[in-house]
This record gives structure tokens, C-alpha cells and sequence, in this order.
């Protein structure tokens, strides 16, 4: 029997948990892991309230927008030495990693490619290849660098061509969201080519997930936490209520000790205006910012690192502060990698229950 499986928490379960986790620190995110049908996954997904759509078209004009500021940037570093990853000959076990994409050639090196290196090293057997969600920077890459690096579309086409039977599909998203919701009933379309498919978590799944980013990027910055610097994360941020996974991370760090940290966002709440609130409650002398975002693409660089005003280095350092910015997204983190590596080795392993 042709099988999709969502390895996920549970969608509903997970908006719940997510909904009511910025009201208290304790609010678990945890459960067992569901397999569903193909044709669940595609009811889950009509039946997705008007605001929800309302919010995923809002997202998609933000994420173009994005990548049209990056077409203004070329000093991004040489596109020819990342593997793209759209090679035939896969074989009968492929695993497919989508993300959203960036066209910072060194930074989707560096990131994307590293968890996909990571990916291959870990599992021998299956062939690891590449899709990218946003059409808009697959387009700019191709005119730029000449590279053409699959869609979610041509991925699954290239999978059924190649006559691949287990397909496992482990996404780079942050967090279970509508882009991730919307992936699982784009796969499902196409589930009838394969024996099974299998979905991987994305990287702030369980509480577990959380305890460990929380200690990835603490030991990531470790040398800066001098008790006078105030070290601040920004995220993505989306209107939808998975947006609690910022707040989630916060209530974590602040519960553990770290008052000297702080994650706000780009796109939503908590803002620069929140975290700049928070860290001139303090007596702090310096700060570092750094993107809490599996690449350094747009947002880490302009919206973050950037010399406008309205950036949030300019923002800090005009109210005096001296302002470090870490170019560098959470997939050049070892253990971040290896959080994917788990979540893709469960994927795999429900295959064969």
C-alpha cells in the first residue's frame, strides 16, 4: 500500500501548543509522532481557515519581496562552489531537502549545503537532493550564476522519473508552519508515484528541539556573554500562530539564566522595538546581533547588518550601543546539523515500521 508519512507533531496539536505557549514557559510542544494518508494531508490543508490563506499570501509577497532586494546584492561569493544537487541517476531511496532558498551563493554553501552534506554522510543509502520553495530566487540564481536548482515541482518530477521508491523529504523550515503544511500536500500530490513517503520534523519541533538550538546557539556565542554585552537572535517572524516559537525560545533562555538574551523578529512580534526595551532595561555596553535563521540571506544582512536607519544595527548603535553583527546562519552550527540528521533518521525509520 503507497503510504504518506507526516512525521510531525501532530498539526492541530501543534497549533495549539504553539498558540498558548507565549501565555507560559511550560506549554509542551510534544507528541507522538502521526503517520497520515496522502489524501489527509490534502483535506488538512483545504480545510485551512480563510485567515490562514489570507496570511500565507501575505508571507509569499514578504518572501519576493526578499529575494528582489537580494538581486540587487552580487557580491554574494562564488556560485560554482555549491553543489545544487539536481543530478538523475538517484536510485531507489532518495532524500529530498527543500528549503526555502537564498541566492547568498556562500551562504546557501555554508548552510543548506552543509545540512545536506551532513545528510549524505549520515545516510550512505539514500541519494540526497535538493528543492527550493521560492521560485523567485531559483529564477535569479539561474540568470546570475547560471544555475538551475529544482523547484519542489521539478524535484518530484525528477524523483518519479528516476523511478525512486522511497522518497523521505526533510525540510529546512524552523518551525511546523503553513509553508511546511503546504509541502506535505504538494508531496501528497505526487504520493501515488512512490511505495512510501516520509516526512522528516523541521527543526523546532519538540521541547527537546528546543532545549537543544537553546544550547547550540549559548555555546555559539559563548565568548561574548561577558555579563556586559547583550546578545540578540532575530528571526523571520509570521503572523500565523507558529510565531510562538519565538516567544517559546525567549521563555526558555530567560528560565534557564540567560537574561542577557534576547530573540525577536523581522516580520512580527517580538520586534526590534520589544528586544531594544528589554535591553535598555539592562546595563549593557555592547551587543550582538545575529540571525536566529537556518541562512544569512536578506534579512541577516540588510534588515539586520545593514546601514540604514531603520536597520537594527542603526537602531542600537543610536542609542549608543556598540553593535557586533555575526554573519552566519544557524545551518554553519554543527549541532543545529545534526538536529536535521535525527529528525530525517526518524523519517527514514518509520519507512520500514
Amino acid at each position: 500500500m503507497k503510504k504518506i508519512i507526516a512525521l510531525l507533531t501532530g498539526l492541530t496539536v501543534v497549533t495549539a501548543a504553539f498558540a498558548s505557549c507565549g501565555e507560559s514557559a511550560e506549554s509542551s510542544s510534544t507528541s507522538e509522532p502521526a503517520a497520515t494518508e496522502a489524501a489527509t494531508a490534502e483535506e488538512t490543508t483545504e480545510a485551512e481557515s480563510t485567515t490562514e490563506e489570507e496570511t500565507t499570501e501575505a508571507e509569499t509577497e514578504a518572501e519576493e519581496e526578499e529575494a528582489e532586494d537580494e538581486e540587487e546584492n552580487y557580491e554574494t561569493g562564488d556560485a560554482s562552489l555549491d553543489n545544487i544537487r539536481n543530478q538523475d541517476e538517484i536510485g531507489e531511496n532518495e532524500l529530498l531537502v527543500l528549503s526555502f532558498g537564498t541566492s547568498y551563493n556562500d551562504s546557501r554553501r555554508l548552510t543548506i549545503g552543509a545540512i545536506e552534506d551532513a545528510l549524505e554522510s549520515a545516510f550512505p543509502d539514500y541519494s540526497v537532493r535538493r528543492g527550493f520553495t521560492a521560485n523567485i530566487i531559483i529564477d535569479h540564481v539561474n540568470s546570475r550564476d547560471g544555475l538551475l536548482i529544482d523547484d519542489v515541482e521539478a524535484a518530484l518530477n525528477r524523483a518519479e522519473e528516476n523511478g525512486v521508491k522511497n522518497l523521505v523529504v526533510q525540510p529546512t523550515h524552523l518551525m511546523n508552519g503553513l509553508e511546511y503544511n503546504d509541502l506535505i500536500a504538494e508531496v501528497g500530490s505526487h504520493a501515488d508515484a512512490f511505495e512510501n513517503v516520509s516526512f522528516g520534523e523541521p527543526l523546532l519541533t519538540s521541547d527537546d528541539d528546543f532545549k537543544r538550538v537553546e544550547q547550540a546557539i549559548v555555546d555559539w556565542t559563548s565568548e561574548y556573554d561577558d555579563g556586559k554585552t547583550a546578545i540578540c537572535f532575530m528571526g523571520h517572524g509570521t503572523e500565523a500562530d507558529s510565531n510562538a516559537v519565538y516567544q517559546k525560545m525567549q521563555d526558555l533562555l530567560t528560565a534557564d539564566g540567560y537574561e542577557n538574551y534576547f530573540v525577536g523578529t523581522v516580520e512580527a512580534t517580538p520586534s526590534v522595538e520589544d528586544i531594544l526595551a528589554l535591553v535598555k532595561a539592562g546595563e549593557y555596553e555592547r551587543v550582538i546581533l545575529e540571525p536566529l535563521m537556518v541562512v544569512a540571506g536578506d534579512h541577516a544582512n540588510n534588515d539586520m547588518a545593514g546601514d540604514d536607519e531603520d536597520s537594527w544595527k542603526s537602531i542600537f548603535e543610536a542609542e549608543g550601543y556598540e553593535v557586533q553583527c555575526l554573519l552566519r546562519g544557524l545551518g554553519e552550527n554543527e549541532a543545529i546539523r545534526q538536529l536535521y540528521v535525527e529528525h530525517a533518521q526518524a523519517a527514514i525509520e518509520a519507512i520500514a515500521e
